[in-house]
């Protein structure tokens, strides 16, 4: 991949959408920070976040919630779990499997969610506000290397440039070429940006992975509105 095209990519993405963010709190939902009315729990432009484990435990819990399911399913589970003071490592790590199913139902999946939850809970108990290593993510159960990097870089606030379905649907458009392998994916972007100081590469990775999101929601949708595209000058897709 071309590295001026890529760094070219996210500074269109983000002078288009600007600052997303991500990963939305449902605390924050409605709350003031900035000068900036937070809609839905997003902090745009405020990258102090997460700020406790409590945050942080919330974060890691929407990100295995939210594989193979859209956002707003996952944002009823966590509501669910919130609204019943069940969004907690402590108390998760004693709820019973089938109450945990239960709550989460609206995130599909949720027998295997529910097992991954708990596993996960009892890793970050024994974490003791340690930070995990990929590796030690990538042993647990149910934990990919798109659930881990999204823990690393959002809750942790770790240098992992996530790829997603997303990311390979707009790069594999941009560049005219089917472009599916994570590692090789992820190495070629935080390449891009590896000399960039570790505080403005956390945001870059931040707000590149959120802004392609955003992007493809709108218009790089599986039935692409090339006409309307801001990226359609860079892009090879026939």
């Amino acid at each position: 991949m071309k590295n001026k095209k890529i760094r070219d990519i996210y500074h269109i993405l983000l002078q288009q959408y600007g600052p997303q963010g991500w990963w939305p709190l449902i605390d924050l939902r409605d709350e003031i920070t900035n000068g900036i009315h937070l809609k839905n729990g997003y902090h745009p432009g405020d990258y102090s976040f997460p700020q406790n484990g409590s945050q942080q435990f919330e974060i890691c819990v929407g990100a295995i919630l939210t594989q193979n399911t859209s956002w707003t399913q996952v944002e009823k589970a966590l509501d669910n779990l919130k609204r019943k003071g069940l969004l907690d490592f402590n108390i998760l790590d004693k709820l019973g499997r089938e109450e945990l199913m239960s709550e989460i139902k609206p995130s599909g999946y949720f027998n295997q969610k529910a097992r991954k939850i708990k596993i996960f809970t009892d890793f970050f108990i024994k974490l003791n506000e340690r930070i995990p290593k990929r590796e030690e993510l990538l042993r647990i159960w149910g934990i990919g290397k798109e659930t881990a990097d999204s823990m690393l870089l959002y809750a942790f606030k770790l240098p992992f440039f996530v790829i997603d379905a997303y990311t390979k649907r707009i790069f594999s458009r941009i560049f005219n070429r089917v472009m599916d392998n994570y590692d090789e994916m992820q190495s070629s972007f935080q390449n891009v940006f590896k000399n960039e100081l570790e505080p403005n590469k956390l945001i870059i990775f931040n707000e590149f992975h959120s802004l392609i999101v955003e992007h493809s929601k709108n218009v790089c949708k599986k039935s692409p509105n090339c006409y309307n595209c801001i990226l359609k000058d860079l892009c090879d897709y026939d």
